[in-house]
C-alpha cells in the first residue's frame, strides 16, 4: 500500500462520512436542496434590502441572508454526519451572535428586531430544507416575506382596530382554548346528531369567516363608499348591514338610494359567503349547490348595478358594524345552530321533508348559516342533495323577506321602495328556482 493510500485510509477513518453522501445521486440531491436554501435566503434578503431607506443601516441584506440560510443548511448537514447535539450548539452560538447584534443596535437607538428575528428564521429554514421539509420551509418563507413587506399596511390596520375588537378576539380565544377541550366529542341526544365539540368548532369557523369580512369592512371599505362597505359587509352579516343601513337612511334622506344599493350588494355577497362555507366543509356538495347560489348572487349584483345607475348621489358616508367575534354573538349562534340541527333532524325523521323546509324557513329568519351548517351535517345519511339545496334556497329567501321587513319598519320612504323592489325580485327568483329542487 502506497503512502498516499495510507493517508486516504487514515483520513476516511478519522472523519467518517457516510458513503451515501458521497454517491453521485445523493450529492446531486444535496446540491439541489442547497440551491433551494440559497434562494429562500435571497428572497428574504431582497425584501430586507428593498424595504430599508437609503440612509439607514440594516443587520443583513441581499448577501447576508443567503449566507445565513447556508449556515443553517450546513449546520444540519454536519450534525447529521457527526452528532445531533452539534446542531443545538451551533444554533445557540448563532442565537447569541444575533442577540449581541440586537443589543448593540438598541444601544444606538435602533429599536425593533425584525431583521434579527428574520435572521434566526432564515437559519432554521435552511435547516428545514436539508431535513427534506422543503414545502414547509417554502411556505414559511412566503409568509415571512408577506409580513415583512406589509409593514405599513399592518401598522395601519392595527391603528383601525380598537380595544373592543381586541377584547372580543381575546375573550373568544380564551373561551375556545378553555372550553373546546372540555366539550364531549360525541353525540349526547337521542337522535345521535348533537355533538357539542363539533358544533362549537363550526361556531368558531363561521365566526372566523365573519371576522374576515369585518376586517375587510374596517380596513378596506372604510371611507371608500357605502356600496363597497355594503359589499364587504355581506361577508359579516347581510341582515346586520340591512338593519344598520335602514336606520341610516332615515338620518340621511339624500343617501337613501345609496344605502339601498349597499343592502342589495350585501345580500348578493351572502350567497358567496354560503358557497365558501360549503366549499370548505363539503366540496362534493358544493359541486351541486353552486348553480343556484351563482344565479342568485349574479341576479343580486345585476339589480344592484341597475339601482346604482338610477341613483346619482356623489355623497358617501361610513357606518360601523359590530365585531362578529363577540362572545355573546358566538354563544347565541351556537345555541341557534344546536337547536336548528336537532329540530331539522327530528322534523325530517318524524314529519317528512316538508317539515324540514318549514324549519329552514324559520331558521332563515335568524341565521342562514345555521341551516347551511345543519344540512351539511345531515348529508348524506339523513337527507339527499336536492333536499339540502332546497332547504338552503328556502332559508335565503326567508332571510331576504326578513330584510324587507326590517327595511319597511326602519327605512326611509325611498329606501323602502328600492329595497322592496330589489330583494322582492331576489325572493321571486329564489321561489322559481326552488321548483327544480323540490
Amino acid at each position: 500500500m502506497t503512502p498516499i493510500q495510507d493517508s486516504a485510509k487514515s483520513f476516511q477513518f478519522n472523519f467518517p462520512i457516510p458513503q451515501s453522501v458521497l454517491g453521485p445521486d445523493e450529492f446531486f440531491i444535496i446540491i439541489q436542496k442547497l440551491i433551494i436554501a440559497i434562494l429562500i435566503g435571497i428572497l428574504i434578503g431582497l425584501e430586507r434590502e428593498h424595504s430599508r431607506s437609503k440612509a439607514s443601516k440594516i443587520f443583513a441584506g441581499i448577501r447576508t441572508y443567503p449566507l445565513l440560510s447556508m449556515l443553517g443548511f450546513s449546520a444540519a448537514l454536519v450534525a447529521s454526519i457527526t452528532n445531533v447535539w452539534l446542531y443545538g450548539i451551533i444554533f445557540i452560538g448563532y442565537s447569541a451572535l444575533i442577540t449581541t447584534s440586537y443589543i448593540s443596535s438598541a444601544r444606538e437607538g435602533r429599536l425593533g428586531g425584525t431583521s434579527e428575528a428574520s435572521a434566526l428564521l432564515v437559519f432554521i429554514l435552511g435547516s428545514l430544507v436539508y431535513w427534506n421539509m422543503i414545502l414547509v420551509a417554502a411556505a414559511i418563507a412566503v409568509f415571512t416575506i408577506l409580513f415583512l413587506s406589509l409593514k405599513i399596511q399592518l401598522h395601519s390596520f392595527v391603528g383601525k382596530i380598537n380595544s373592543e375588537d381586541i377584547l372580543a378576539i381575546v375573550k373568544l380565544a380564551i373561551i375556545t382554548i378553555i372550553i373546546l377541550p372540555l366539550l364531549p366529542n360525541q353525540t349526547i341526544d337521542p337522535l345521535n346528531i348533537f355533538n357539542p365539540r363539533t358544533i362549537w368548532l363550526l361556531v368558531i369557523f363561521v365566526s372566523g369567516i365573519g371576522f374576515v369580512g369585518y376586517i375587510l369592512v374596517k380596513y378596506v371599505g372604510k371611507d371608500k363608499g357605502i356600496g363597497l362597505t355594503g359589499f364587504l359587509g355581506g361577508m359579516v352579516s347581510s341582515t346586520a348591514v340591512t338593519f344598520s343601513m335602514s336606520k341610516k337612511s332615515r338620518e340621511s334622506e339624500l343617501l337613501a338610494g345609496n344605502y339601498a344599493v349597499g343592502v342589495m350588494l350585501a345580500s348578493s355577497v351572502m350567497y358567496l359567503r354560503i358557497f365558501i362555507i360549503i366549499v370548505l366543509l363539503n366540496l362534493k356538495f358544493a359541486m351541486y349547490a353552486w348553480l343556484p347560489l351563482i344565479i342568485f348572487g349574479a341576479a343580486g349584483l345585476l339589480i344592484s348595478f341597475l339601482l346604482k345607475r338610477k341613483i346619482q348621489s356623489p355623497i358617501n358616508e361610513v357606518f360601523e358594524l359590530k365585531n362578529p367575534l363577540e362572545l355573546r354573538f358566538a354563544l347565541l349562534f351556537g345555541l341557534i345552530f344546536g337547536i336548528v340541527i336537532v329540530v331539522s333532524k327530528a322534523a325530517q325523521l318524524y314529519l317528512g321533508t316538508e317539515a324540514l323546509y318549514g324549519v329552514s324557513a324559520i331558521a332563515g329568519i335568524t341565521s342562514v348559516d345555521a341551516i347551511v351548517l345543519s344540512v351539511i351535517h345531515l348529508l348524506p345519511v339523513s337527507i339527499n342533495i336536492s333536499t339540502a339545496v332546497a332547504a338552503i334556497i328556502i332559508a335565503t329567501a326567508s332571510n331576504n323577506v326578513i330584510k324587507i321587513a326590517i327595511s319597511l319598519y326602519w327605512g326611509s320612504k325611498e329606501f323602502k321602495k328600492f329595497v322592496l323592489i330589489g330583494l322582492g325580485l331576489l325572493v321571486l327568483i329564489s321561489l322559481i328556482t326552488l321548483i327544480f329542487y323540490i
